[in-house]
Parts: structure tokens; C-alpha cells; sequence
């Protein structure tokens, strides 16, 4: 399978459906598009037209791959437990962003094969970046100006320690408990995986997240922070998050 055309014509899918969601986010008032699904997420017609966009683009490019997306009807484990290779989507990460306009929301592209991501596509419509990653080639960032620079994470030894901090859910006391281990530290509070993508970037130098999470939420960028260096770990056990599992509910894990 020629993996760098699937990430390429990856690339060019979330473009599209990126550029749907700045043309939801230009044009509509946002809070009279929102609804609430069975676990209070919000839901806008940004989620369902980039939804759409990317199965649609996904099936087209290659029809024998299954998709497991937070916004289509997921297959019940019986069956996707003999998924091998499938792509993980979300189609708008940081939804409480995109309503609350500040323009940290992400398209997120996946592909897991044998429960560990080995490609991934995070595309920030409004930032006008892309991170993505790859087994075997790497990670890189397309800037807003174009331009394709590998990326690898910041092992810097210096005294202060970037942090980042999910923006919509910072108030936590075990990350206040965590955040006592560092003499020097400073938090970069961001929505969506691009806290996961500073990390591979070498903007930041962890990302603890000790609230819920799903698979579709991390697959991406965990891809891009692998072939940049890094890693997601279960902040329990210390192994490598894990994807397809019975249950889709990630557990609390640390980015580096």
C-alpha cells in the first residue's frame, strides 16, 4: 500500500473540509446551530458537513479501508474488532472553540494499523496549519505561508518547562497536583489536539490530560507527535495508548 499518496490525498481531504467549516464559521451565527448529543457535546452543521466531506473522500480514495468517525453510526465491537487497518476520524475537534469563535478547533484524519496510529493529518482551519505525521518518513508542519518543515519534539533541559493546557478544561486538581513537580513552568492554554501537535512541534514539552477523552480525539495527532519523537503515554502504566478497544474511552495520558 503506498502510504505517502494515501497521506497526501489525506491532506488534500481535510483541506476541503476545512474549508467548509470557515465557510460555516464565517457566515452563520453559531448558537443557532448548536445541538446537544446524548453526552452534552455540542454538535454544529460545521461537525456534520465536515463529516461528511471526509467519509465521502475517504470511501473514494479507498473503499476497502473502514471508518470509524465520532459523528457516523460506529460499528458495534463484534465487528470492528477484526479491524486490522482503519481510519479514525474527527471531523471538528474543538467544537466548544469553533462556538465560542476563537478559532482553535482542528479536522483530524487517522489511520491505525493493529491498534497504533501510523499516519495522521491535523489541519487548523483558522491558523491555516497543518501538522501531520507518518511511520517511516516522519512529521512535519505546513505553515500559513506553505512552507513544509520536519518537526520533533523539544527536549530542551531548560529551567522553565512549557506545559500545555487544554483551554475548556484547566481547572483540575490533579493537574494542579502534577504541575507541582516543576520549579519553573509555564502553561499554554490551547482547545483541540493542537496541544497535542505543540508538543511535536517542540512548542511545548508535555501535555498531561487527566480528563475524558476518546480515540477519535488523539489518534491523529498522536501519529504526528510518534514520528516526531515523542509519544502518548497512559499516565497510569506508562504504555502507549492503545486504539479500537472495546471501549473507545481513552484514558488520562501524557503527551511527550
Amino acid at each position: 500500500m503506498d502510504y505517502q499518496y494515501l497521506l497526501k490525498s489525506t491532506i488534500d481531504i481535510s483541506l476541503i473540509a476545512g474549508k467548509k467549516i470557515i465557510d460555516i464559521y464565517e457566515t452563520t451565527n453559531n448558537s443557532i446551530n448548536v445541538e446537544y448529543k446524548g453526552d452534552s457535546s455540542p454538535l454544529t452543521l460545521a461537525d456534520k458537513a465536515s463529516n461528511k466531506i471526509i467519509i465521502d473522500g475517504l470511501r473514494k480514495l479507498n473503499p476497502g479501508i473502514p471508518i470509524l468517525s465520532e459523528e457516523k453510526k460506529n460499528a458495534e465491537y463484534i465487528e470492528r474488532k477484526d479491524w486490522n487497518l482503519f481510519w479514525l476520524v474527527d471531523p471538528l475537534d474543538g467544537t466548544k472553540e469553533f462556538i465560542k469563535r476563537n478559532g482553535e478547533f482542528t479536522v483530524n484524519i487517522a489511520l491505525i494499523k493493529n491498534g497504533s496510529p501510523i499516519m495522521g493529518v491535523v489541519f487548523a482551519p483558522v491558523l491555516n496549519k497543518i501538522w501531520y505525521g507518518l511511520v517511516d518518513y516522519g512529521s512535519y508542519l505546513i505553515s500559513n505561508n506553505g512552507n513544509h518543515k520536519k518537526i520533533s519534539i523539544n527536549q530542551s533541559n531548560h529551567d522553565t518547562t512549557f506545559i500545555v493546557s487544554s483551554r475548556s478544561h484547566s481547572n483540575n486538581p490533579k493537574l494542579e497536583e502534577f504541575l507541582k513537580q516543576f520549579e519553573k513552568h509555564e502553561l499554554i492554554k490551547m482547545g483541540s489536539s493542537i496541544k497535542m501537535c505543540l508538543v511535536a512541534d517542540g512548542s511545548a514539552q508535555l501535555y498531561p490530560r487527566f480528563g475524558p477523552t476518546m480515540e477519535w480525539d488523539t489518534g491523529a495527532a498522536h501519529a504526528v507527535v510518534k514520528y516526531a519523537g515523542g509519544n502518548i503515554y497512559n499516565i497510569d502504566t506508562n504504555e502507549e495508548l492503545k486504539y479500537n478497544k472495546e471501549n473507545l474511552l481513552n484514558p488520562g495520558f501524557i503527551v511527550k
